[in-house]
């Protein structure tokens, strides 16, 4: 039992973090393409990357991740909600991140952004898992 309980943790940490590459893949695009192909400002194209690696993310960690099966369009709502409300969280641990580091440290655009996705990552994974997908007792 407690085997495939470690498989199932195995499992669902190891989907977490291919969409979470998938998810930052599509946030440093997004980023790349706002920032220095359509000149917009750091905060405009963090924004923009955030809203639509967050679509990303609802999708693949409802569906793939976390196994949240409830159709109800009720529970899909109130998981959105949950879902956008701790994201709004981990966008301001990225914003707050990427001014001191850009600003103050110096740190590279890039750089800097590399190092706040790990922080994000791991807080996402977090509040996914214990207040936004949480296992419903029948």
């Amino acid at each position: 039992m407690k085997t495939l309980n470690q498989q199932k943790q195995l499992k669902e940490i190891s989907l977490y973090l291919i969409f979470g590459v998938l998810t930052t893949v599509v946030n440093f695009l997004v980023f790349y393409v706002t920032k220095d192909l359509l000149a917009l400002n750091l905060v405009v194209s963090n924004t923009i990357s955030w809203l639509l690696s967050v679509v990303f993310a609802f999708i693949t960690n409802k569906k793939w991740v976390f196994g949240s099966n409830d159709k109800r369009w009720q529970t899909t709502l109130q998981e959105l909600f949950k879902f956008i409300f701790y994201r709004l969280l981990s966008f301001g641990l990225d914003m707050g991140s990427l001014i001191v580091m850009i600003d103050y440290l110096k740190f590279g655009d890039y750089f800097a952004k590399l190092i706040s996705q790990f922080f994000v990552i791991v807080a996402n994974f977090l509040f996914s898992k214990w207040l936004v997908f949480k296992k419903r007792k029948e």
